[in-house]
């Protein structure tokens, strides 16, 4: 008897580090996973793949993106797997814009998978559209070659392709790419720019049903709408101070510094609200700059303030001793911790102002991409 109840004591306390995923693996295999998994540090990741339409028709469909940005990044900031709260990873692909190179399917990567947040939104602000030829299997099979989606099965794998031509275009088949996504573990979610039936009657729908996605239709020329808070300048003047906690370092320091505000003023271009979106995802977990930030750098496992040279500190710390700047970075950290915390007590009763004043927009780019990722979130486990 104590035998079993011992046997049952060391199984529970095992499943505590399995994944998300309701469909576990085998048990012996299984639990050597786990004991295995209970040593490391969370690795689970939400990767998300976006494939956008930059041929003329879509200006729409691109300013939604930059302007919802910062939204999306905040919802997916509310997901947990388990008491873990999973990384975030998006790349970024434009098609259909005859400025690409026309023997490559007019397509081009803009950016593999980053967590970069930073310049994510500075590469989403670099697009520009112009009419061509749009291949959508095309782009596809291209995402699912190149990028580097790993093995681990209880990530979260999500493929957005938004545009408004025939699924079907292109050399390479979208029965064949969907086919391959979903024989890799990825979801293809498929956004038609226009009316939904015709989506439909263009193979969009079928498109993501060979993979197991989500097929929605948008209308790309909506224009995004803000509800102004009791909580908008407070949260604002927040960002300026969280953004004096950085510590810039090393030889793109200061280059990423500037790039901060940067974005910051281009998410302030759409509008005050927006702005204070991307405020919040700042101070969310997924905004990391461990490779221009002391701050950050020094929670990494492998960083040691002993290896910095004098050449790649800043100003205020070139004459200082390790325990000083130690020190120093502690006190930053201390800070940047006391305004995220207090930006995130402000975003939860800015978040419910704006569920009390507007009504859900269901036909935008954000929406859209919301719903399909808390759907298939859901199937792994998933909670927000």
């Amino acid at each position: 008897m104590k035998t079993i109840i011992k046997t049952l004591i060391i199984s529970l306390y095992m499943i505590n580090f399995m994944s998300c995923n309701a469909n576990e693996k085998k048990e012996t295999k299984q639990l050597a996973i786990a004991e295995t998994k209970a040593h490391e540090p969370n690795k689970q990741f939400i990767k998300v793949a976006l494939l956008l339409d930059t041929s003329n028709s879509m200006d729409g469909l691109i300013d939604q993106a930059k302007a919802q940005l910062w939204d999306i990044v905040n919802e997916l900031s509310y997901a947990k797997c388990g008491d873990e709260k999973p990384k975030l990873q998006i790349a970024l692909y434009e098609y259909g814009n005859d400025n690409l190179n026309g023997d490559e399917g007019f397509i081009r990567q803009v950016l593999a998978f980053s967590n970069d947040l930073d310049e994510i939104s500075k590469q989403l602000f670099s697009l520009t559209t112009n009419g061509g030829n749009e291949y959508c299997g095309h782009v596809i099979q291209t995402s699912l070659n190149q990028l580097k989606w790993g093995k681990n099965e209880d990530d979260l794998k999500l493929i957005f392709i938004a545009g408004n031509e025939p699924f079907s275009q292109g050399k390479i088949s979208y029965q064949d790419a969907a086919k391959q996504a979903h024989k890799n573990g990825v979801s293809v979610n498929t956004i038609f720019c226009g009316d939904y039936n015709q989506g439909i009657a263009t193979y969009w729908k079928d498109g993501a049903d060979l993979s197991h996605g989500d097929y929605m239709a948008i209308n790309h020329n909506h224009v995004t709408t803000y509800v102004a808070t009791p909580y908008d300048d407070k949260i604002l003047k927040l960002n300026h101070k969280l953004n004096g906690t950085y510590v810039a370092y090393g030889s793109v320091g200061k280059k990423k510094m500037a790039l901060q505000a940067e974005q910051d003023t281009n998410a302030r271009g759409y509008s005050e609200a927006n702005a204070v979106s991307r405020t919040v995802s700042k101070s969310s977990h997924l905004y990391l700059n461990s490779n221009w930030d002391l701050v950050d750098a020094e929670q990494e496992k492998d960083f040691k303030f002993e290896e910095l040279k004098k050449e790649e500190l800043p100003k205020e710390l070139k004459d200082k001793s390790v325990l000083e700047i130690k020190a120093y970075v502690k006190n930053k950290r201390l800070e940047r911790e006391a305004i995220q915390k207090e930006i995130q007590q402000l975003n939860e009763k800015r978040r419910l102002y704006i569920k009390s004043q507007q009504k859900e927009d269901s036909n935008g780019l954000e929406n859209a991409m919301i719903k399909a990722i808390k759907t298939q979130a859901k199937e792994k486990k998933y909670t927000w």
